[in-house]
């Protein structure tokens, strides 16, 4: 009989991806935006996460400030499970200094 010597597999050490440490610049954060709004136009609840991450990443209690907002009712609109008015990504999107752009979409519908 022979015996089958045990495979050792390495473990692969993963860290965490935190999209909001890679928007350091306005243009970024714009881009980064812009993206969700022109990939996944109607998740709603995308578009508000990637709001979130570009408040983290300009700091949640300066953005909540600046919208008139209280920090922990930003994190609860802007996270996973929440559903922001329109009024809230209008004062978050002004507070975060980027705007929202419409266009006509192809095919006219």
């Amino acid at each position: 009989m022979t015996k089958v010597a045990a495979k050792k597999t390495g473990k692969t050490k993963t860290s965490s991806y935190d999209v909001a440490e890679h928007l350091r610049t306005p243009e970024e954060m714009a881009a980064y935006l812009d993206a969700w709004l022109d990939e996944a136009p109607d998740d709603a609840a995308g578009i508000a996460r990637a709001l979130g991450h570009i408040a983290r990443a300009k700091g949640m209690s300066q953005v909540a400030k600046d919208a008139g907002l209280s920090r922990e009712s930003l994190y609860r609109a802007l996270s996973a499970e929440g559903n922001p008015s329109f009024a809230t990504i209008l004062k978050v999107a002004k507070a975060l200094g980027v705007r929202l752009h419409a266009q006509a979409a192809p095919g006219g519908a």
